[in-house]
């Protein structure tokens, strides 16, 4: 019997102007402490942000995701967070924010398999 592991995901939004609340998801983040599982899957849907266009840089949008990954991935170029443990990382990176690149409150699950699960709450809650 394959062992579940118990997982925290949070979905990654763009929140074009902050003081709305308005957001369009663009990834999931997912967390297991247990297996030392972090791992994210991001798409940037340019015609999506396209409405606002006039609030929005989307190169610097691509930077901000592209610091997130590198984070998460604990590449070193990523500076001194990426450096951190993973249980530091998640938590740094789903820490509540006031900026364009933010996420939602970690949610908690079971699964039997972590890449599968990160794929299949991408396809829900992204796609």
């Amino acid at each position: 019997m394959q062992e579940k592991h118990l997982y925290e995901y949070a979905v990654i939004r763009i929140v074009p102007k902050v003081e709305r609340e308005e957001f369009i998801n663009v990834g999931i983040v997912l967390f297991s402490k247990k297996s030392g599982y972090l791992k994210s899957k991001c798409s940037l849907d340019v015609s999506k942000l396209q409405c606002f266009a006039n609030e929005l840089d989307i190169e610097q949008i691509q930077n901000y995701l592209h610091a997130f990954e590198k984070i998460n991935n604990g590449d070193e170029t990523g500076g001194p967070i990426a450096k951190m443990d993973v249980p530091s990382r998640f938590r740094w990176l789903t820490a509540v924010r006031s900026s364009v690149l933010q996420t939602s409150r970690p949610h908690p699950g079971f699964s039997n398999d972590l890449d599968a699960t990160l794929h299949r709450l991408f396809n829900e809650l992204v796609a």
